[in-house]
């Protein structure tokens, strides 16, 4: 354990004018405060936050970030409060104490909603004061290093997927390396002992037989270098035992198939010297393709900087070769804290990469501030923070990084939400293409856009970036309320007025307790969402009204135009698929067909058409039938149409049915060959048309050709 005047002379040796006197008090009060307690190990209690103070020295953070560490236990395992801390050390470090105590929370519980909502103040306590986190990384690493001490099995392997999990990926997005490396093995070593001492085993018995084939590649590195008057550092560094399970389970490959187990890393003094080194190397040793890197010019989302690539190199062996400036090796080395002190000076300028690093930060806060659930919170945020990357440009070559398996929705949303709200069509690399189009690294990416569009209920199916999800389901939420609202509101004025009544906002306010509703609107919203009934709310209020007869048949009055008198259908121009409004998919109905609703507990309408035999099943349930009508502009979309057909088997058939349809304007978007002879196919096909009158002029082109047999509407 570090005494005190052990800790001050660290602290001073890079920040000369450390406030000694509150660096001490720190010191004195955790002790004082943490008193008698003891940790698992045995050892007294204070001596965890002096250990978590001495990890930051090494990072060599502030006098805030050491005291903070001194004292980040005081407010949850003692009599401390955070009103005491303020008194004594100042507001500054009262917030960062605070912080931590609220990450301090951030347990895997077997409730996910807990898990989830300790998951939020992790990411607002971050994202408030990056210090915060590294104090807590810190002290994560020291309960890591003493975690054989705890007696419970169960309880390690929980901390210890809990550091795999959340703990380690952070230290990697703020650039962390050495915590990352170091969380994983001891996290590695607990979950699965046998493989790490498997591959340490390997490591030392390669280590041994190698005849130092390490020195001699670092030496003959070392003489490339200087015959181009380049003065390097070469090192070989042996890669972590986790990071080479991790490899082998990636690639699916035993131990002996990995060539590069050992990296070597070449340091030079400018960027010029980085691609000078590059030349010579690529110059003298044949070069692996696929496996060069340039995050110089396109830096990792947390600041790393360095050149990759692999080379068949000296010996005759496959060798990984990283290529940087100092710089860039504190950053890989140190992330965030290599910046800290940098930027604790008063006119230091703002430094490159600052703003686009965080970005993410910004990014998780605004889904947090737009997520339903916290369920929904981690699922966005896992997704943010553990994909890999892929790096896409704007036409003024804007770099934009995205995780892998992004599509131009991804893009949209993360140029601006309004662009992704409004995003109709994209073209990548001056190609339209489709919108659920996977994007690659580098393609440069043009979104289309229109004030008329908004976001389909489809793209969330198979958008992955977390802001893109978090918007699209923000609009759904707010649109299909506002459909719900409009349909209940109809549902409920064409029933009362079907009983002579009248439909006032006052009348359903005077029943609000007894419909266990707020406001008005969330009786409209229950009303069309099907959660209750109609008749429902009109016997609440007017308990006079005679109750419902069920028919022995129903038959939905044929709609009349809007605003004729008499006229009950509720018109569902407006209302947007997928929401409040559903097309049923045994029956396919489309515009100029009859058609009736079924009211759907929680989903609103279904449209049926009104010969469909599903509507068999709701026969004894006349208040869920609503009688609609069509309202829609045939130029403005689509629907879909079903056909099934029987078709020759012979060469040519298929194509001249697609251009028979394609001529009659029609668009196959599916099409399923249900069975297959030797003389015919038994098809199904779904047709994108404008209404029914269009649907029947292409059965009727269809059936004047000679390869079909027959060809009929598919209600299924």
């Amino acid at each position: 354990m570090l005494r005190q005047f052990e800790l001050v002379e660290r602290v001073k040796s890079y920040d000369p004018g450390v406030d000694e006197d509150r660096l001490n008090r720190a010191y004195v009060y955790a002790t004082k405060m943490h008193g008698s307690q003891k940790r698992a190990s045995g050892d007294p209690y204070f001596s965890h936050p002096i250990e978590v103070a001495g990890i930051l020295t090494e990072l060599k953070l502030d006098c805030d970030s050491i005291i903070t560490a001194l004292l980040h236990d005081v407010v949850e395992d003692t009599d401390g409060s955070l009103e005491d801390i303020e008194s004594l050390f100042g507001e500054e470090i009262a917030k960062l104490v605070d912080g931590v105590t609220k990450l301090s929370l951030l347990e895997l519980q077997s409730e996910k909603s807990k898990h989830a909502e300790n998951f939020r103040k992790l990411v607002l306590a971050m994202s408030e004061d990056i210090r915060v986190l590294l104090v807590k990384l810190a002290d994560r690493l020291h309960n890591m290093r003493t975690l054989h001490f705890i007696k419970s099995e169960e309880k390690r392997r929980r901390i210890a997927w809990e550091t795999m999990d959340i703990y380690a990926p952070l230290a990697e997005r703020i650039g962390l390396q050495r915590f990352k490396d170091e969380l994983d093995d001891l996290a590695f070593s607990e979950l699965n002992p046998d493989a790490r001492n498997s591959i340490i085993a390997r490591l030392e018995y390669l280590k041994s037989s190698d005849d130092d084939v390490t020195d001699k590649v670092v030496e003959e590195l070392v003489q490339v270098l200087k015959d181009e008057s380049l003065d390097a550092g070469v090192f070989g560094r042996v890669k972590a035992p986790y990071s080479i399970w991790r490899k082998m389970q990636h690639r699916n490959v035993g131990f002996e198939q990995l060539a590069d187990i050992v990296a070597f890393r070449i340091v030079v003094q400018s960027v010029g010297e980085c691609y000078q080194a590059l030349g010579a190397l690529h110059g003298r040793y044949p070069v692996v393709p696929g496996r060069f890197k340039d995050y110089i010019s396109t830096p990792k989302p947390n600041g790393y900087q360095s050149l990759h690539t692999s080379l068949i190199g000296p010996l005759r062996q496959r060798i990984e070769v990283q290529i940087r400036t100092q710089a860039m090796n504190d950053v890989a080395e140190f992330g965030v804290a290599a910046h800290w002190r940098y930027k604790q000076a008063p006119d230091a300028p703002e430094l490159p990469m600052e703003g686009r690093k965080f970005r993410w930060i910004r990014e998780l806060l605004d889904i947090l501030e737009h997520a339903s659930n916290p369920e929904e919170f981690l699922e966005h945020t896992k997704l943010e923070m553990y994909q890999d990357q892929v790096f896409c440009f704007t036409p003024k070559g804007d770099l934009i990084a995205l995780p892998k398996g992004a599509t131009p929705i991804d893009f949209a949303y993360a140029v601006h939400s309004e662009v992704g709200n409004s995003c109709v069509g994209a073209h990548v690399n001056g190609r339209m293409v489709p919108l659920r189009t996977i994007l690659e690294n580098g393609d440069q990416v043009d979104i289309v856009t229109s004030k008329a569009q908004s976001p389909s209920p489809d793209w969330e199916s198979f958008v992955v970036t977390g802001k893109a999800k978090a918007a699209i389901r923000r609009f759904i939420r707010q649109e299909q309320r506002q459909q719900f609202i409009n349909l209940g509101k109809e549902l409920l004025d064409r029933t009362f007025r079907q009983e002579g009544y009248t439909l006032t906002e006052k009348g359903v306010a005077g029943v609000l307790k007894k419909l266990k509703a707020d406001q008005v609107a969330d009786v409209y919203a229950a009303v069309g969402q099907g959660n209750i009934t109609a008749r429902e709310v009109l016997v609440s209020v007017f308990p006079g009204a005679k109750e419902e007869e069920k028919p022995n048949k129903v038959v939905p009055i044929n709609r009349a135009r809007r605003g004729k008198s008499g006229d009950h259908s509720i018109p569902i121009k407006g209302l947007i698929p997928g929401m409040a409004v559903h097309f049923a998919h045994c029956c396919h109905p489309l515009p100029g067909d009859r058609i009736v609703g079924i009211v759907t507990t929680g989903k609103g309408v279904t449209v049926h058409t009104i010969d469909c035999e599903t509507l068999q099943a709701f026969h004894d349930s006349p208040e869920r039938w609503v009688d609609i009508s069509w309202e829609y502009d045939s130029s403005e979309e689509g629907f879909t149409g079903r056909l099934h057909l029987i078709v020759a088997n012979e060469p040519g058939a298929l194509g001249s049915l697609s251009t028979v349809i394609g001529k009659s304007k029609g668009n196959i978007t599916n099409l399923k060959i249900v069975s297959r002879s030797t003389d015919f196919f038994e098809m199904l096909i779904d047709l994108e048309v404008s209404d029914v009158k269009h649907l029947t002029n292409i059965i009727a082109a269809l059936r004047t050709m000679p390869a079909i047999s027959s060809v009929e509407r598919a209600r299924g």
